[in-house]
Order: C-alpha cells, then sequence, then structure tokens
C-alpha cells in the first residue's frame, strides 16, 4: 500500500532539471501518511513517477517504481494484487525474470504480454500508473469498485496524476476553484462522484476505468461492468448458499496474505463478522479484532461484536467515541479529507483506523456487502413505494401523509418519523434516480433552490443525476443500448444495487474507508470486493438477495438473505436475524449539544454570507429549527457543516 504521484509530458519532451525532482518530491510529501517507510522517484525527459510506500509485502525489497527487465517500462502502484504469485508463475514460464517478491512487479511484465487487456488479469485493490518509453505511452487503471483513488488534472501541458487531490495542490498552475455542478452532486449525495472532483480541471478516475495518453490524447476506457444476466438452472438456496460460503472463505484467505501484522474491524454486524469468521479459521492463533462503541445506547452495537469475538475466540479490543472525542476529532478529520465527504461514519471510522494501527499494520472490513447484498434499508424502501402508490392518491394524502408530517421529532438511531418524513419526501420524484438519492441523501433540487445563492444557481445548468442516468439507460433483452456504460437488467432492485456500486460504494464508503485509513497509515482491505463474489450474487435471482416473499419483509428484515443463509454456521443468531443498524453516529443529538457551538460557528449567517455561496436566511432557519427540535435536519446541517470545515482546510484562490 502506498500513495502515486506523477505526470507525463502531452507533447514536447524536455531533460528533468532540479525543479521538477523538487515538485515530484513536493507531491510525494503531501501523501507521506500514505506511505511512512519510503519514498521512490524516477524521472525522465517525458515523465515522472513518484511513491510513498507502506511496507506490507516484501518488506526489504519491494520499492518502487518497478521496471521490467531492460527498463523500458516503469510502474508505480497504490495497493494490492492479491493474484500475483498466480501471475507471476505464469509470467516466469514464459521466460520473464523477477528480481522482488513484491506484487507491484508483475504489472511491467503483465503489460508486456497483454497491453492494456492487463488489467482484467488482475484481482486486487489498485491505483497505478505505467510508463512505456517505447511507445511514449502512459497507461492508467483504478480497481473495478474503486477501493483505491486516483485523480488526474492537465496543466502547463502536463497530465498530472496523484492518489489524493492535495498532491495535485503542489504545482503552482493548479487553480483551486469549486466546481459548482460538484458543489450541486456534494449537496444531493453527501459526495462527489467520479469523473468530477470539487475543483474545475481536477477529475477523478472512475471506478473499473483505464486513462491512456498517447500522442498527445487522453482516452478514458471502462474494462469491466457486472452483468446481471442469471444463471441456468438456478441453484436451490442450499446450493448457493454453500457457493458462496466458499467464495467469502477464498476471497479471504486471499487477502488475509501480509508479512506485517493483520487484523479485523469488526463492527458486530454480518458482513464484518462473516470475515472474522473466516480469518479466524485461516490462523493459528486468535485474530485482533477492533470495534467501536458509543455513550448513546440506541446508537451502540459494540456488545454484538463482543459477543461475535467470543463466539469465534478472537482477541478482542474496544474504543468509545465520545461526544468529546467527535468534537476534538472533527477538525482533525478535515485536513485529510481532499473534498468534502458528509458521511457522519467517517469519525468511528477514523478512530476505529488509529486504534487498530496501534496493534496492526493491515486490517480486513466488511465493506460491499451491502450493495452487493442488498442490506440497506432504501431497497427495501423501493418495493414499498411500489406497494405504497397503489393505495388512491386522497387516502395517501389525507390520511398517511398528513400522520407523517406530524410526527414528533425523535433523536435516537433512525427515528421512525425521520425515516418516515424522508420516505414521502422521496415520492415526490417520479424519476427513479432522484427518488433513490433523496432516500438517503441530503439536499433535493427544490431544496437547493432554496440553499444556493444567485450566482451559484445562475453558473450551472447540468443535470445533478445526469451521470447517473447515463449508467442506466433504457435497457432491452433484444438491444442493449451502449452496453458498455449500461446495465442488462430492468429490475428496480438491481438497477439500484448496479448504480451504488458505481457511484455510493466507490465515492462514498471507498473513499471514507480510504482517507480515514491511509491517515494512520493502516492498510484496509475488503474479501467481499473479491470481483467473483459480485459477479456470483448478480448471477442470482433478485429475492435471493431482497427477500420480499418473506415474512419478515414487512419489518424490513430480509436484505441480505442468501448472505445470511451462508454464514449462518459460522455467528451466532443474534448476528445473522436481527435487523440492519449501519454505523450511524448522534449528529441529531451532537448538533444540539457539544457541537452546537462550533456548528454555530461555522453556519454563522456572517460567514456563509461572505462566502458567497449558500443563502445565509435559509441555513439559518435550518439550524434554528433542529436547536428547538421542530425538526430534525441532521443530515442537511451535518452536509454544510462538513463543507464548512473542508472549505477552511481548502479555500479557493481568489
Amino acid at each position: 500500500m502506498c500513495g502515486i504521484v506523477g505526470w507525463a509530458n502531452l507533447n514536447s519532451n524536455s531533460s528533468p532539471n532540479e525543479a521538477d525532482e523538487m515538485l515530484l518530491r513536493a507531491m510525494c510529501a503531501k501523501i507521506k501518511h500514505r506511505g511512512p517507510d519510503s519514498e521512490g522517484v524516477f524521472l525522465s525527459e517525458s515523465v515522472a513517477l513518484g511513491m510513498r510506500r507502506l511496507s506490507v509485502i516484501d518488506l526489504y525489497t519491494g520499492a518502487q517504481p518497478v521496471f521490467n527487465e531492460d527498463r523500458a517500462i516503469s510502474v508505480v502502484m497504490n495497493g494490492e494484487i492479491y493474484n500475483f504469485q498466480e501471475l507471476q508463475k505464469d509470467l516466469e514460464q514464459r521466460g520473464h525474470k523477477f528480481f522482488t517478491h513484491t506484487d507491484t512487479e508483475v504489472l511491467p511484465h503483465l503489460y508486456e504480454e497483454h497491453g492494456v487487456l492487463m488489467v482484467e488479469k488482475l484481482n486486487g485493490m489498485f491505483a497505478f500508473a505505467l510508463w512505456d518509453s517505447r511507445r511514449k505511452k502512459l497507461f492508467m487503471a483504478r480497481d473495478r469498485f474503486g477501493e483505491k483513488p486516483l485523480y488526474y488534472g492537465v496543466f502547463a501541458g502536463k497530465l498530472f496524476f496523484a492518489s489524493e487531490l492535495k498532491a495535485l495542490l503542489a504545482h503552482a498552475d493548479v487553480e483551486t476553484r469549486i466546481n459548482f455542478q460538484a458543489l450541486r452532486q456534494y449537496l444531493a449525495f453527501d459526495y462527489v462522484p467520479a469523473p468530477l472532483s470539487i475543483y474545475q480541471g481536477i477529475f477523478k478516475l472512475p471506478a473499473a476505468h483505464s486513462l491512456t495518453l498517447e500522442n498527445g490524447e487522453i482516452r478514458i476506457e471502462r474494462y469491466w461492468n457486472l452483468s446481471f444476466q442469471k444463471r441456468q438452472p438456478t441453484p436451490s438456496v442450499e446450493e448457493a448458499a454453500e457457493e458462496l460460503r466458499a467464495l467469502l472463505a477464498d476471497a479471504t484467505k486471499m487477502r488475509f496474505m501480509s508479512d506485517v501484522p493483520l487484523g479485523v474491524l469488526l463492527s458486530g454486524g454480518v458482513d464484518s463478522s462473516s470475515i472474522a469468521a473466516f480469518a479466524q479459521q485461516f490462523s493459528s492463533q486468535p485474530v485482533k479484532t477492533f470495534s467501536i462503541g458509543f455513550d448513546e445506547a440506541s446508537f451502540d452495537e459494540s456488545h454484538f461484536a463482543r459477543q461475535v469475538a467470543t463466539h469465534l475466540g478472537t482477541e478482542h479490543y474496544e474504543d468509545i467515541l465520545s461526544v468529546d472525542k467527535a468534537a476534538d476529532l472533527l477538525p482533525e478529520i478535515a485536513t485529510w479529507l481532499d473534498e468534502p465527504l458528509a458521511d457522519a461514519s467517517i469519525l468511528p471510522t477514523f478512530l476505529l483506523s488509529r486504534f487498530a494501527r496501534s496493534e496492526v499494520t493491515v486490517a480486513l472490513g466488511g465493506d460491499g456487502g451491502d450493495e452487493i447484498f442488498a442490506g440497506y434499508p432504501w431497497y427495501y424502501a423501493h418495493k414499498m413505494a411500489e406497494r405504497y402508490e397503489k393505495i388512491p392518491r386522497f387516502l395517501r394524502q389525507n390520511f398517511f401523509e398528513s400522520i407523517v408530517n406530524n410526527l414528533p421529532t425523535g433523536t435516537k438511531n433512525m427515528p421512525f418519523d425521520f425515516m418516515a418524513k424522508r420516505f414521502i419526501k422521496a415520492l415526490a420524484n417520479q424519476d427513479l434516480v432522484a427518488r433513490h438519492h433523496s432516500f438517503f441523501g441530503s439536499f433535493t433540487i427544490s431544496e437547493q433552490e432554496n440553499l444556493l445563492t444567485d450566482a451559484v444557481k445562475s453558473q450551472n445548468g447540468a443535470d445533478i443525476y445526469g451521470e447517473a442516468r447515463r449508467w442506466l439507460k433504457t435497457w432491452d433483452s433484444d438491444n442493449l443500448i451502449d452496453s458498455g456504460n449500461a446495465i442488462d437488467s430492468d429490475n428496480v432492485i438491481e438497477r439500484m444495487l448496479f448504480l451504488d456500486m458505481k457511484f455510493y460504494l466507490a465515492e462514498n464508503i471507498l473513499t471514507k474507508i480510504d482517507r480515514a485509513s491511509m491517515a494512520v497509515s493502516l492498510e484496509v482491505r475488503s474479501p467481499f470486493l473479491d470481483p467473483r463474489i459480485a459477479e456470483f450474487s448478480a448471477s442470482l435471482p433478485r429475492d435471493y438477495k431482497l427477500n420480499c416473499n418473506s415474512a419478515k419483509f414487512a419489518f424490513g428484515n430480509t436484505g441480505k438473505f442468501i448472505l445470511k443463509k451462508a454464514v449462518a454456521p459460522l455467528l451466532p443468531d443474534s448476528v445473522t436475524k436481527r435487523r440492519k443498524k449501519g454505523f450511524v453516529i448522534p449528529v441529531a443529538a451532537w448538533l444540539k449539544g457539544k457541537l452546537n457551538p462550533l456548528a454555530c460557528d461555522l453556519l454563522a449567517p456572517e460567514r456563509i454570507k461572505k462566502q458567497g455561496l449558500f443563502n445565509p436566511t435559509f441555513v439559518n432557519k435550518l439550524l434554528t429549527e433542529h436547536e428547538t427540535g421542530k425538526a430534525n435536519h441532521f443530515k442537511t446541517l451535518w452536509t454544510l457543516l462538513i463543507f464548512q470545515l473542508w472549505s477552511d482546510n481548502f479555500s479557493p484562490k481568489d
């Protein structure tokens, strides 16, 4: 694991000078936290490659950049290739010579054999840059799910790239002007989805995409897409559960390889508990597991993690995230965020990462299970919406919606009134993409009209959900339109699973994990994101994931049906038979208490007015209504608060 930086000339070549090396090392210094163990650089007349290394595999000879035999091909990589030993064995049989035992070294040799198609053979989490000096070609790629980030932009006749946006800001020609389209997407989604970044002129390479620079032209292509074509004949539930159990075991075993101490991040939910169970099977001694709890009882699930640890016999560690710790952590976390990210669970994720790093260098996590096996409540909400809309309109409006809108405001973990009001608000959107993000996002389009100033609205006319809709183009079983960027399913749940893998998983969940863990030099690996598992799940009937025919459906407890079947023999019933809560923190109560002074300061009318982006009257209304208990605006207020904290650390240039 590490961080990478560099650039390639678009056209003209020039011999590298002292200023070039100083810039390259300055970019490396910006991401030293990603790789505290060593630094490596390579400069030529056409390209510059830099990296910061966190030593995990081949501790003593695995430095980067790495090269092929004649040094014509050079590579820097952030991440891990889990099937590198298998690839290396095949390459050696073809005559390639290896000089280290690091996974990165397979890349230049794989490129020699397969060209840019090499990326299809990789099972791992990665973002890499490869320079082919013979063809004067730069080739970069990001893993299938987006576990590892890759930013890029063109400045001063060169294509610059980096693992984190802050490294690009080391260049004097980079302007930090906010992209208003990205701002509106952040307000709607709680994150900025690829390909945009929060700044104009800087972009993110989407997951499962490659970028090629050759002859002055930049070409971006998708190299993998998830198909929902069903297996024939359909396996029984028992057969599918057995196959999934074997796949998860193998995926965990592949990610268990390390030359440094390794543990498991354990929330007590079915995903992380499953990984802990498989990890313990492959360990000759108790695996170290780590969990975070909360002072507020309705939010605390640490006792479930403790039950799992006892059941599996792991060496368990716990910490508590109090409101005082949260207040102290917020400003620190803001310094690690290149872009605003309004997922409040980054607080416990950062604390958990720092806590785990005191004992281990690598940790396995359960990320990806919800998106692959339909674990989130909004998939359930889509099916409930289909049923709700069959009720006569007058009855919905005059009875159900009237009751919901007058429910008292709660502040406990996912209070019923908050979920019910959000459900009703989302139904106002007939557009599927807008409705989906209204279930869990922050500001709707109409709310943004009240929030944003005229100056912002006048400079942005693009569709906020346009990029998401591009991935959900009309599907026809006989004529798949633009099959490279569409989904081969017309099922609502599968379409939303597909969308969440492309957006929410890549740009929210995995960005959160990457920033929180790499800030403390911890490598986190996610066995659920083995592509074989996603492909297997997608090939199963929808009811194997969200079991809408179950009697439990009315209680929202039927997500991840096949996963729970697969791991039931390994885990206690308290894990596999309870409803999902998620990694939620008491933001609503904290914004009325310990965090209120910070919120009042960051969202003060004079400060908002000076910034020129938001309507101070509307922002103050949100804060006042939340403070008085008139409404629960924790989602929207948190989104604004995080943006303000981010802005303080990465303020735009005039």
